[in-house]
């Protein structure tokens, strides 16, 4: 995209909701004189689909469940024009916008719904209260996302790369389909109400009926459904399920804790029979049809130089098959940024989808090598050894340092989130895979930061906006929109996955999930990794890496990370942890007690409005950092459970962060909810 798109997207952001009149002198005539004799003067006709302007069309497409997307006013002129037009990938039906450069019947069809949605009253006033005031809070509940397009044109790509692309476009499809029934949704789909496209949008873009963005998701009324069914997911037996999630820790207790808690089986059975069925046997049919895709896939590529991605797909071809997840992770940990142009992850990995935080779900990453990581990697891969070794002596006894082999993080640019990976707030911008195996025991997984993710000039300017909000302007001095720290901080965060007491570190032969129990080994693993991507940076710093003001901001960087995430309550509405929101106010609250971070009540923020801001002492902020280290570090390396619970009770439940002022002014602004399209 060039300069001036991006300018023109950013100005139209900022005066977005904000009407203009201009003056014009009057001309009224002069009695005294004679009427002069003028040429009547044609005015030029108003620019044709011009009466909404750009974020508020794309929140109503989001309403009216239209997979259409306004780019960019690229020529300032206030009206959607057929090369600004993005058709979207995710939704139950693909619009043809755009025809022979012009735009097609069906884009006219779609402009005038949103024009007229633009005028008319929300919600239909003839409806009863209850569901009156059901699809108020579905509306809310849309528009705390503002939609963020992920737009990718591949269209230089081979002829066998692009049926390649096709086919795992159409495995993606797959993986959400089965996605979605390990979430226990598909049955739920058909009991929203007939003719309510706003609730079917929210359904879709929510995986589900409940709500989730932070002024809504507790909200009784807001629901796709009404009576708000909660879904039960199907990879535990619905009969034992409960709202509190508490059936998680009874089968943490159960005999057969390791056989029903494995990441790649369901549970099934009456309650007093559990038993342990591998992913293969319950969803062989979904499985099968993606095995048959990826299979499908391969045999398209015939270039020598993607023989490591052909490999990988075929072994989780096989995967999908057998189960024997190993085997394919050593085929996809033999990809990397010198070896394929093409990123792809096609796997069950992560478990925060499910209340216990214990199965893996499945998700399809799919992304394009971006080559500038392998100027980080040639920075940190001489120095990853001794990462490890610091913090290894930082952590204590009884954790020991060990060799490391892992890779650095390679850069990717996302074209599409497929399943687990596709959240309705946000995106994952770093991960570390695989989470088991002797890929991840030996330290030889991958890592991966997301770098077209957040940088389009709508989440920028909104960024910038939010962190005046809070930080005192002193402190916002230290504050880019240069995408370097952010950048850096991901990338420490993920390598840190792989350093010092991680997931399948164990203690007394117990690895974390046992020790702390799902929701809290997450919260704890996350939280080492954040707080190292903080306390690497004095390191860098030491090595010349980074200059001074370089850790300033990566710091200030840090911490309005961590502001966003608070924003984001610290429970789901069934009471699961949520780890990331989590950890952020350890942090804060931590940095609080020691000085490092001050909210001074009395002190405008640095939009020059708000009263009440956050300073940060630079000069006590690295040790405080450090103390917090070493502090989790402990936690991890001995599994003290007690401490764990203790850290997390004091400033996550306790009142040291100030979570009201954080939350309020972070939401003022809708979160990124990103969507996707793909040229090819």
């Amino acid at each position: 995209m060039s300069q001036a798109i991006k300018h023109g997207c950013k100005l139209l952001f900022i005066v977005a909701g904000f009407a203009f009149a201009i003056g014009v002198p009057s001309c009224a005539k002069k009695k005294s004189s004679p009427e002069p004799t003028v040429e009547k003067v044609v005015e030029p006709a108003a620019p044709a689909h011009a009466s909404v302007d750009r974020l508020r069309f794309n929140q109503l497409a989001v309403r009216l469940d239209l997979p259409l997307y306004w780019t960019c006013d690229a020529d300032g002129d206030s009206a959607i024009d057929p090369d600004e037009v993005a058709a979207l990938l995710f939704y139950p039906t693909r619009g043809e916008w755009v025809r022979d450069g012009a735009f097609s019947p069906a884009f006219e069809d779609a402009y005038e719904a949103i024009a007229a949605a633009d005028v008319a009253p929300a919600v239909a006033v003839d409806l009863p209260a209850v569901e009156k005031k059901r699809r108020e809070s579905v509306l809310e509940e849309l528009d705390q996302g503002r939609p963020t397009l992920v737009m990718t044109d591949v269209r230089d790509i081979t002829a066998e790369q692009r049926a390649m692309l096709g086919l795992l476009l159409d495995a993606g499809e797959l993986i959400d389909e089965l996605f979605a029934r390990t979430l226990g949704i598909s049955a739920l789909a058909s009991k929203v109400p007939a003719g309510d496209v706003a609730s079917r949008s929210m359904f879709r873009r929510n995986w589900g009926p409940e709500c989730v963005f932070p002024k809504t998701e507790n909200d009784p009324d807001c629901s796709a459904i009404p009576g708000a069914p909660r879904p039960a997911v199907d990879v535990y037996p619905a009969e034992i399920q409960d709202e509190k999630g508490e059936f998680c820790q009874a089968l943490e207790k159960h005999d057969d804790a390791k056989k029903l808690l494995a990441p790649f089986v369901v549970v099934r059975g009456p309650a007093d029979a559990l038993t342990a069925v591998p992913y293969t046997e319950a969803y062989s049919e979904e499985m099968g049809a993606i095995a048959d895709k990826l299979d499908e896939a391969a045999r398209t590529v015939l270039d020598p130089e993607e023989a490591a991605l052909v490999t990988y797909m075929k072994a989780a071809a096989q995967a999908f098959r057998d189960n024997d997840w190993a085997k394919a992770d050593e085929a996809w940990a033999a990809m990397s940024s010198t070896n394929s142009g093409w990123y792809l992850r096609i796997a069950p990995d992560e478990t925060y989808w499910e209340p216990c935080s214990q199965k893996a779900g499945f998700h399809m990453t799919l992304a394009r090598i971006d080559k500038a990581s392998l100027e980080w990697q040639g920075k940190l891969e001489p120095i990853r050894q001794e990462m490890e070794d610091r913090l290894a002596a930082r952590c204590g006894s009884p954790y020991e340092s060990r060799q490391v082999t892992f890779h650095l993080p390679d850069f990717i640019d996302i074209l599409v989130n497929c399943g687990d990976d596709r959240s309705p707030m946000g995106a994952t911008i770093g991960q570390s895979l695989p989470n088991w195996g002797p890929v991840a025991n030996e330290g030889r997984g991958r890592t991966v930061a997301m770098t077209n993710l957040y940088t389009d000039p709508d989440s920028i300017v909104t960024r910038k906006a939010q962190a005046s909000s809070l930080l005192a302007a002193q402190s916002m001095k230290d504050f880019t929109d240069e995408e370097t720290p952010g950048l850096l901080a991901t990338i420490l965060h993920e390598a840190s996955h792989n350093l010092g007491p991680s997931h399948e570190y164990a203690v007394k032969g117990k690895t974390d999930d046992q020790i702390f129990g799902g929701g809290l080994a997450t919260l704890m693993e996350e939280l080492k990794a954040q707080t190292a991507a903080l306390w690497f940076v004095a390191m860098l710093v030491e090595k010349g890496i980074l200059t001074p003001q370089d850790a300033r901001r990566s710091y200030t960087d840090g911490l309005v990370w961590a502001m966003g995430h608070i924003s984001r309550g610290m429970y789901t509405d069934s009471g699961q942890r949520k780890p990331y929101s989590q950890l952020s106010a350890i942090q804060v609250g931590f940095f609080m007690e020691k000085g490092a971070l001050v909210f001074d009540e009395t002190a405008k923020a640095a939009n020059g409005t708000d009263v009440g801001a956050f300073v940060i002492d630079h000069a006590k902020l690295p040790s405080a950092i450090d103390e917090l280290m070493g502090i989790v570090g402990q936690i991890k390396g001995t599994g003290d459970r007690k401490a764990a619970e203790a850290i997390a009770e004091k400033y996550v439940d306790g009142k040291v962060v100030p979570m009201g002022v954080i939350t309020e002014r972070i939401l003022r602004f809708p979160k990124a909810s990103f969507v996707y399209a793909v040229q090819y």
